[in-house]
């Protein structure tokens, strides 16, 4: 190699100074997180394609079940009405009118932004499937069911499905 002039230089150029070229990597904190990660998506996974339910609702059982397929989820506990997880109205309101209301303002506006999204989303598609899944709690009145039925009915979802359990088959 060619004499080099500057004392700095030589010494970069000869390999010689502060660190070395090659780092070393912590593999320990390496697979601490590589199996942090990997625990995390296996739990998370679900290969059966179930839908986490709702805590506070307790689903009935039936023997002949269909899958699951993708709609707006209306779960209806004890208190509330949510649709996809967010409350959009109260049973009270129903259970004090003691009759069957046509119409849950909240719950109708919900699901008629849902449907209109749906058709922004889908414009080569001219069909709107009208899905809508209930689920609901064992408890609940048949009278809120009843109205939420209406109401999904009246925007646009003629076609409900109720979410069960489904029972244990006997061999």
């Amino acid at each position: 190699m060619h004499e080099a002039g500057l004392a700095f230089v030589r010494k970069k150029v000869k390999g010689g100074g502060h660190r070395g070229v090659s780092a070393s990597l912590n593999l320990t904190s390496m697979i601490d997180y590589l199996v942090t990660v990997v625990i995390f998506l296996l739990m998370s996974f679900s290969a059966s394609g179930e839908i986490p339910t709702n805590k506070t609702v307790t689903l009935p059982s039936a023997e002949n079940t269909l899958d699951m397929v993708t709609a707006p989820m209306v779960a209806i506990n004890g208190s509330q009405i949510l649709v996809n997880d967010h409350p959009v109205g109260s049973t009270r309101a129903v259970e004090e009118a003691g009759k069957v209301m046509p119409r849950i303002d909240e719950l109708f506006t919900a699901l008629k932004t849902l449907k209109d999204d749906w058709k922004k989303i889908n414009p080569e598609k001219k069909d709107f499937p009208g899905i809508v899944i209930l689920q609901v709690d064992k408890e609940v009145p048949a009278l809120v069911v009843k109205s939420v039925f209406q109401t999904s009915a009246s925007a646009g979802y003629p076609n409900v499905s109720f979410m069960v359990g489904k029972i244990a088959e006997k061999k």
